[in-house]
């Protein structure tokens, strides 16, 4: 499913930008058993060569729990990634079991608050207190940050107020088709 998904990824992007369409790195989520698979390199490889795309509109998104799995394999797998020129990003960061010292290891470019936190930054001090800790230890090390599962205002006010630059989640957006989705790319809303 990964494949097909990385392939339909890099075609659509293809499409777009055939069609002079500004696009944006569109990120595909990796599983863990494709960290135990040296493949993953040349699935990479053959996808953008496929599509003929350009590795910095890919980025590839793994779980904080897949990459600890074998830290020290992963490490390398990210590094020759990044030699790719495609973005890494870790994706629910703070529900694992993840060393923090692995994180100025680790090659990645994007780290992705878990909406567990994202959602309570509002009703509760303690997920606030974490978020904006996060934040601020992601600015500290020059990632890009996400939060996933912003659905109200008031998260967003947070999250902008202690410095997190992108979002995801339905106050922005619900998951769309590709047309609707091309649609925001040219209007190039942003919020």
């Amino acid at each position: 499913m990964t494949n097909w998904a990385l392939d339909e990824v890099c075609r659509q992007q293809r499409k777009w930008l055939d069609n002079n369409v500004q696009i944006v790195p569109i990120s595909v989520n990796l599983v863990a058993e494709q960290f135990k698979d040296d493949q993953i390199i040349s699935t990479l490889k053959e996808s953008l060569a496929r599509n003929n795309l350009a590795s910095k509109f890919l980025e590839v998104e793994l779980t904080e729990s897949a990459v600890m799995q074998d830290p020290e394999r992963t490490t390398g797998l990210l590094n020759q990634i990044r030699d790719l020129g495609i973005l890494i990003a870790i994706d629910d960061l703070g529900t694992g079991y993840s060393s923090l010292a692995y994180l100025e290891k680790f090659p990645i470019d994007i780290l992705k608050i878990d909406i567990s936190f994202v959602q309570g930054v509002t009703t509760d001090k303690h997920a606030a207190a974490i978020t904006s800790a996060i934040i601020a230890m992601a600015k500290e090390l020059e990632f890009l940050i996400v939060a996933e599962g912003v659905e109200i205002d008031g998260q967003r006010q947070f999250l902008s107020k202690h410095h997190c630059e992108e979002g995801q989640g339905y106050l922005f957006s619900k998951p769309i088709p590709a047309i609707d989705f091309e649609k925001l790319l040219v209007s190039d809303s942003t919020f």
